[in-house]
């Protein structure tokens, strides 16, 4: 069994989830060969089971939806000279083909493919907790920023010279030479 998991590692698997209607799915032709099987035949295997597969754990793409992910990805073609529009599995699509694909590779691979999407689930909330913090941390700053300023410039005020007024000033105590 150590051997599917090699193949799997080496396919690399989070870089074939994807951002399609604001959810991460794979390809069925990724999955396809992530299983070794044919895309047509996996495809088969989920028809006769349709339904274990609902619109939240599959769905089919549309051309303009292709057309994005290829420009993505930064292929030529995404059909690879299919007739019919690719289909995208979600995360419990994918959990959910592991009962319609019974091979030991088959459960190798799904195990290994919703550990690289829990990977990508904990980046993307690092990636979240980070930005919130740096946010509490900008505003803290900029508050902060007022503060300092606040306190520069009134040292400034303390350290500038007084200004002399316009009139000289009498001399204060006894003196022996008067001016009169």
């Amino acid at each position: 069994m150590s051997k599917p998991k090699q193949l799997i590692r080496l396919a690399g698997i989070e870089g074939r989830i994807h951002l399609i209607r604001g959810q991460k799915v794979m390809l069925d032709s990724d999955l396809a060969q992530l299983y070794g099987v044919e895309t047509k035949a996996l495809n088969k295997a989920v028809q006769r089971n349709r339904e274990r597969f609902p619109d939240d754990f599959m769905f089919q793409l549309e051309q303009q939806e292709v057309e994005n992910l290829r420009f993505q990805i930064g292929t030529s073609s995404l059909h690879g000279g299919r007739r019919f529009l690719p289909y995208v599995f979600t995360r419990e699509g994918i959990a959910m083909l592991s009962g319609v694909l019974r091979s030991e590779r088959a459960v190798a691979v799904n195990i290994e493919i919703m550990r690289a999407f829990v990977r990508l689930q904990q980046l993307l909330a690092t990636q979240a907790e980070l930005l919130s913090k740096l946010t509490k941390l900008e505003k803290k700053v900029g508050k902060h920023d007022k503060n300092i300023q606040t306190i520069l410039n009134v040292m400034k005020k303390l350290m500038s010279p007084p200004e002399l007024p316009e009139k000289p000033r009498v001399e204060i105590g006894f003196h022996t030479h008067l001016k009169k």
